[in-house]
């Protein structure tokens, strides 16, 4: 158990490659077929561009504020926020919770992966950089 106790200050990092990466991608990803995903979604393509712009800032943030920068692990997790709180309200929720298609016929559209990477970006919010590992 010491081993792993050892390790403990570095926790932080699975939780924010988990968040910083789908935030990245997802956001990226965007940019190329901004006038698609527009119209897939029913948004015009200056929001759509906004979301690809804060989804990739927020994942950037949240994986370069493990190198020490509290506010920008705090400012990532606050850009997430509001957008899983969009996803979760706009599209997941009246799907319910299952996110896996098991035979609910919901094909998969459930909140439960939207609701995760919320509490894992309301945690760097309000958690912020682990002790001792905070730049001024």
């Amino acid at each position: 158990m010491n081993q792993l106790r050892a390790l403990s200050p570095y926790g932080h990092w699975f939780l924010r490659l988990a968040l910083g990466s789908v935030f990245l991608y997802h956001g990226l990803t965007k940019f190329p077929v901004l006038g698609g995903m527009a119209e897939m979604m029913g948004m015009p393509v200056f929001m759509v561009g906004l979301l690809a712009a804060l989804e990739t800032i927020g994942g950037l943030f949240v994986l370069l504020g493990g190198a020490g920068w509290d506010w920008m692990t705090r400012l990532g997790g606050l850009l997430i926020v509001p957008i899983m709180l969009g996803a979760i309200f706009m599209v997941h929720l009246q799907h319910g919770w299952n996110s896996v298609n098991m035979g609910t016929g919901n094909m998969g559209r459930g909140m439960e992966f939207q609701f995760t990477l919320l509490m894992i970006a309301l945690y760097f919010l309000v958690v912020g950089n682990p002790s001792g590992t905070a730049r001024e």
